[in-house]
């Protein structure tokens, strides 16, 4: 997750043909990688190339960077190459439960987390990863609203407020079937998981009632939109809608009563990883809160180490980026469909945006 662009392909099961995936190598180390490798399967703008950069010369480990914009395309590119081609992957929340029961993760070594201790207990031994047996959070943030009070009149207050026709036009929206079918499941008081088709039926109909009001999908960066004013409301990544306030103070951010669309990314070593040793070191050395203090300086989402946002007064009193604590718990994690599902809320997708 970066810079909101967190597009989710459209669906899992059927994600396993080719993918584009970006190669960069972060960093220039003046130390000689004497201590050998760790490639890095990652989200996209996500870890700051200074981190990386820093770490190669205190540890002397050459850092190879892959990146990737959604869960399902990292999945099926890890599925696709050799086993141990690489190291440490970036998987949010429902996809490290899944590749946890698809065994192409391996166990941490809980002795050589000696940072572990920074993480902030709420987002320890979670639902996905019980014991944090074969994952480590990284942040996280929530799908919230933003809205220019300067242009937008109407008082919105949640996820149901995005369908007022007033708003025809006016939206941008993020390019995420997930998300956006999720929204409107919550605006009918629905599960974001939602599986009974009678159900799936209604959400379906709700749905093309938005249409008309989005006027572009866009997760890589939807803050351009808002700022420019080419859009006057956003639904995507709260850090995003931090940035576009930063920019102009009359947008203003909306926390959905309803409970919002809740993420958590995390670090996970893969099956097989050729350079567990140094895995194991980088995970712990990211935990660090002088590290995770550089990361809330340039890319400002929910940030998981509590010693480091305490230490950012600046970041800790700003609820866009440092999201409300009952904000985040009132929030829904998305879960894993089956396939069949799957190809309802497919289907939705292709309908909406046809």
């Amino acid at each position: 997750m970066r810079y909101g662009k967190r597009v989710m392909s459209v669906m899992l099961s059927l994600a396993l043909l080719g993918t584009s995936v970006s190669l960069t190598g972060c960093g220039s180390s003046s130390k000689k990688a004497e201590n050998g490798e760790l490639n890095l399967f990652i989200w996209t703008e996500y870890v700051p190339d200074s981190v990386i950069s820093d770490f190669e010369k205190e540890y002397g480990i050459k850092v190879n960077v892959s990146t990737f914009s959604s869960n399902e395309d990292m999945l099926a590119k890890v599925k696709s190459e050799d086993e141990g081609t690489y190291d440490i992957v970036q998987p949010s929340d429902y996809m490290v439960e899944s590749m946890i029961k698809q065994e192409m993760l391996e166990k941490l070594d809980q002795k050589a987390l000696t940072n572990l201790s920074n993480i902030g207990d709420q987002y320890l031994d979670p639902s996905y990863d019980p014991g944090n047996v074969y994952s480590v959070p990284y942040q996280g943030g929530v799908a919230a609203i933003g809205v220019n009070t300067d242009k937008v009149k109407t008082d919105i207050k949640g996820y149901k407020d995005l369908f007022d026709s007033s708003l025809k036009g006016q939206i941008v929206a993020l390019d995420d079937y997930r998300a956006v079918i999720g929204m409107t499941e919550r605006s009918m008081g629905l599960s974001m998981n939602e599986t009974d088709t009678s159900k799936l039926s209604k959400v379906a109909d709700k749905l093309q009632t938005i249409k008309d009001n989005i006027a572009v999908y866009d997760s890589d960066s939807p803050k351009s939109s808002l700022i420019s004013g080419d859009c006057n409301v956003s639904y995507c990544w709260a850090a995003e809608i931090a940035l576009a306030m930063d920019e102009n103070p009359a947008i203003k951010i909306v926390f959905p009563e309803e409970g919002a669309y809740k993420f958590i990314d995390n670090w996970a070593i893969c099956k097989g990883a050729k350079n567990y040793d140094n895995a194991m070191k980088f995970i712990n050395y990211m935990c660090d809160d002088k590290v995770a203090g550089k990361v809330i300086e340039e890319f400002p989402y929910l940030n998981v180490n509590q010693k480091a946002v305490e230490a950012n007064e600046d970041y800790s009193k700003n609820e866009a980026k440092n999201i409300p604590s009952d904000v985040f718990e009132k929030g829904e994690f998305v879960s894993n469909l089956d396939t069949d599902t799957l190809k309802v809320y497919n289907d939705m997708w292709n309908k909406l945006k046809n």
